[in-house]
């Protein structure tokens, strides 16, 4: 089995982010950058698949020069290979979509899975236009329900179950979780819930120095590389009051009812 996952290099959420003056964007300077945590859950859930399943963890990453080290990542956490789809404007979930597009027919993988959404612009678009640029089954959303397995056991099952050429995967809905069949090839997109990422080990960040890299300009793989989705303007978020210390509860509820109106 050949599993496609992806991953976007996004900005460190643990780093205080700053919008420049004239909102154009965000500043730059000295920002760490990371894997997208709902990929880190895609490239875990593929590694998962491929141990019960056999077969090749293939990444692939659209973006700057400076997103290798996010495929590196993905590869020192197991995946046996990169595809670096490289692009030194910025790229919207179309012409991501477009992308991902062409790299799926040369590949022709079983399954793509891909993070719900990207933390820096949450648009949650690209698997959903994927799917349909393909004409592929589309599974979004994929989690699980809770299990009595040990940690240890958790860790090693996947949540997608593969068999004779056909997915059962469940996904969370308004409510509850519904499961799904699709016939394969198919597309899935991961929930925070479905797993915890593994973290790369020190042997496996060795190996990933070594494993192949290939890399496309995303002119080869695009025709039209216009962007549809334009950044108009970007502002904070307005700061928020300091907080206030009462004297004892009769205080709070009177504030609470009167002046917070929550009561």
């Amino acid at each position: 089995m050949k599993i496609l996952v992806t991953v976007k290099r996004v900005e460190d959420y643990e780093v205080k982010i700053k919008v420049k003056p004239d909102g154009s964007g965000i500043e730059t300077d000295n920002l760490k950058y990371i894997v997208n945590p709902f990929d880190e859950i895609a490239v875990e859930e593929a590694l998962r698949l491929r141990d019960a399943q056999q077969g090749e963890v293939v990444v692939v990453s659209a973006g700057p020069d400076d997103a290798l080290p996010q495929i590196r990542t993905a590869l020192a956490m197991g995946a046996d290979r990169g595809i670096h789809v490289k692009t030194d404007s910025s790229i919207d979930p179309t012409a991501a979509s477009k992308a991902l597009k062409k790299v799926v027919e040369d590949e022709q993988p079983d399954i793509v899975i891909l993070g719900k959404q990207a933390i820096d612009d949450d648009q949650g678009q690209v698997g959903g236009m994927l799917a349909e640029r393909l004409g592929w089954p589309l599974a979004s959303f994929t989690s699980k329900e809770e299990s009595l397995d040990s940690d240890a056991e958790k860790q090693k099952k996947t949540a997608l179950d593969v068999q004779d050429g056909t997915l059962k995967v469940m996904r969370e809905v308004d409510g509850g979780l519904e499961t799904l069949s699709m016939p394969l090839p198919a597309i899935v997109t991961t929930e925070l819930r479905l797993n915890v990422p593994r973290y790369a080990s020190l042997p496996g960040i060795m190996k990933a120095k070594k494993k192949p890299v290939q890399e496309l300009a995303l002119s080869d793989v695009v025709d039209d590389t216009s962007e549809r989705v334009r950044v108009v303007k970007l502002a904070p978020p307005a700061e928020r009051k300091a907080g206030e210390i009462v004297a004892d509860v009769s205080t709070l509820v009177t504030k609470l009812k009167n002046e917070a109106k929550v009561l």
